[in-house]
């Protein structure tokens, strides 16, 4: 019997998976034959972004970003997902999902706007990339001077919590040299982290969650969609965050908290005391 939907001479092209009733295909693969049993999570979701298989190497980097990402405690976007879940736990997807709409400039959005920043003042130096410390130095000098004057602030510099040094940097940073991987994105943000003190006037640590952006871009991956590794590794995070919520629930105590302590604000009051400060 012919199907229906079937038209002739319509299609609708893809690189990804495809279904016939005997077979399903993945990148061109057999998924039952060559990448069940075969293939790692986190190789597959790198190949399929960057419709090619990663070597060893760019496997282990990336993976090393998926664990750094994962979980950061009682973090809003934890809080979220376990408030959610309290309120409908009928809805698993609806906790996780809320979770990851968090996901944004503060939490997480970091690692695409460092990658997207490095990967913007690398383009204007295409072809002419520096060699020595030296001179990576001068680009990041020059990059963060011009950040300042537009009143902008340079992506992954600073940590509310890790003030003094994000733990994951320089261990990230190493994985990467030793896989031959340190490119021009993590070179340029290293550089940023040792001169950006002559012209914010303060030193800042390198925020791992931006490190995570500079390897990501230097594994080759698009930098419009690194915000997205951040999202797959916190989803990780989350579903523990919700098995916990389940073992030991602490999102009744964080609803009646802030419930039981809310108070009524007149608006106009508060505005004039605003005003007279």
């Amino acid at each position: 019997m012919t199907d229906p939907h079937e038209i002739d001479g319509l299609e609708f092209p893809t690189s990804l998976g495809t279904s016939t009733p005997d077979r399903i295909g993945l990148l061109g693969q057999d998924l039952t034959a060559d990448l069940m049993g075969q293939v790692g999570f986190g190789e597959l979701a790198f190949w399929l972004v960057a419709m090619r298989r990663p070597t060893p190497g760019e496997v282990r980097v990336f993976e090393t970003v998926l664990v750094a990402l994962a979980d950061h405690g009682f973090t809003p976007t934890a809080i979220a997902a376990r408030v959610t879940y309290l309120s409908a736990p009928d809805s698993l997807q609806g906790a996780l999902a809320a979770g990851l709409l968090g996901g944004g400039s503060r939490f997480l959005g970091v690692t695409e706007d460092c990658g997207t920043y490095l990967h913007e003042v690398l383009g204007r130096h295409e072809g002419e990339l520096p060699t020595t410390d030296e001179g990576w130095d001068e680009v990041a000098l020059a990059a963060v001077t011009e950040t300042r004057a537009q009143r902008k602030f340079v992506p992954g510099l600073g940590h509310p919590v890790h003030k003094q040094g994000d733990p994951r940097t320089p261990v990230l940073i190493a994985i990467a040299e030793e896989e031959g991987l340190r490119g021009p994105h993590l070179r340029l943000f290293e550089a940023i982290g040792r001169t950006h003190e002559h012209v914010l006037g303060r030193r800042l640590p390198l925020n791992g969650a931006g490190v995570c952006g500079a390897a990501l871009a230097d594994l080759g991956l698009p930098v419009e969609l690194l915000r997205g590794f951040a999202l797959l590794a916190r989803a990780a995070g989350l579903l523990g965050q919700l098995a916990e919520e389940r073992r030991n629930p602490i999102a009744n105590d964080i609803y009646l908290t802030v419930d039981r302590n809310a108070t009524y604000v007149d608006p106009q009051a508060q505005a004039r005391r605003e005003g007279d400060s």
